[in-house]
C-alpha cells in the first residue's frame, strides 16, 4: 500500500484510461503532453506505461530497455511502487517494459489476472490525475486498465474512417462496465490531428460530435510538426516549442478537463 502524508482522498483522484485500438491517432502524444500541461496547472499527475512499445517513456526520454523496474514488475509482485516510480519534473512515470510484449500468455493463467493493476495501485492516492497510455489492442493489459480507472478518454483523429471499429471498442468498455467495473464510463473524446482548412476535417469532426454528443472536448488538437518531433527529443511539447499551436491546444484541452470537475 502506498500511503502519503497530505495525500488526497480517493474521491479526488481521477483515473483516467485513454484508449483507442486504431493507432496513430495521437493516444501516447496527449497523455505526454496532456500530462504535462495538468501540472502547470498545479495538478499532481501520474503517468502509466502500459503499452508494451514503450512509446511514452521513450517520449519523456526514458530508455525503458534498460530499467530493471518497470510496471511489468510491478503487476508481476516484483517490485513496489516507488521502486518504480520514476520523477521527471513535475510528472510522474510508472515507465513500461518490452517484456509486456508476452503478458498475455504469462499472466493469462493468474486468477484475478484482469486486476492485478489495480491490487498494484490499490494505495496510489496523492495525485490529482492518473493517466494511462494504453496499447493499440483489446488485450490483457488495456483489460486491467479498464478494471482500475474510472473514466476513459478517446482521442479520435480527424480523418476519413475514424470511427470504424469504434463499436467494438464500447461494446468491450460496456462489458468490463457490467461485469468488473461498475464505475467506468467515457467521459471525453478528443479530435486530434485537425486542419481546419480541410473540409473533410470539418465534416469528420461533425460526426464525431453527432456520435459521442456532449462528450467531444471543444478544444481540437491541430496538426502540427513541433508535436510530431518532441518525442525525438524526449520532450513534452512545452519543454520542446512552448509557442507552438500544439502547446496552445494542450493548455486549453486541460483547461477544459480541469473546468469540467
Amino acid at each position: 500500500m502506498v500511503t502519503l502524508r497530505g495525500e488526497h482522498t480517493r474521491e479526488h483522484l481521477k483515473k483516467i484510461v485513454i484508449i483507442n485500438q486504431k493507432g496513430g491517432v495521437g493516444k501516447t502524444t496527449t497523455v505526454v503532453n496532456l500530462g504535462d500541461a495538468l501540472t502547470r496547472q498545479k495538478k499532481k499527475v501520474l503517468l502509466i506505461d502500459l503499452d508494451p512499445q514503450a512509446h511514452l517513456s521513450y517520449s519523456l526520454g526514458i530508455q525503458a530497455h534498460e530499467l530493471v523496474h518497470t510496471v511489468y514488475e510491478l503487476i508481476k509482485g516484483e517490485s513496489r511502487f516507488k521502486e518504480t516510480l520514476i520523477t521527471r519534473g513535475k510528472l510522474h512515470l510508472i515507465p513500461s517494459s518490452l517484456e509486456l510484449a508476452g503478458s498475455d500468455l504469462e499472466l493469462g493463467g493468474i486468477a484475478g489476472r484482469e486486476f492485478l493493476l489495480k491490487e498494484a495501485l490499490s494505495g496510489v492516492s496523492r495525485y490529482d490525475y492518473v493517466f494511462i497510455d494504453c496499447p493499440p489492442s483489446l488485450n490483457l493489459l488495456t483489460l486491467n486498465a479498464l478494471v482500475f480507472a474510472r473514466e476513459i478518454f478517446i482521442p479520435v483523429q480527424a480523418e476519413y474512417l475514424a470511427l470504424q471499429g469504434m463499436s467494438k471498442l464500447l461494446q468491450t468498455i460496456d462489458v468490463v462496465k457490467n461485469r468488473l467495473n461498475k464505475e467506468l464510463l467515457v467521459s471525453g473524446v478528443i479530435g486530434t490531428r485537425f486542419d481546419k482548412r480541410k473540409l473533410l476535417n470539418r465534416e469528420i469532426i461533425e460526426q464525431i460530435d453527432q456520435y459521442f454528443a456532449e462528450k467531444l472536448f471543444k478544444t481540437l488538437i491541430r496538426e502540427n510538426v513541433s508535436i510530431a518531433e518532441a518525442p525525438s527529443h524526449g520532450k513534452t511539447i512545452f519543454e520542446y516549442k512552448a509557442s507552438s499551436s500544439g502547446a496552445e491546444d494542450y493548455r486549453a484541452l486541460a483547461q477544459e478537463i480541469i473546468k469540467r470537475k
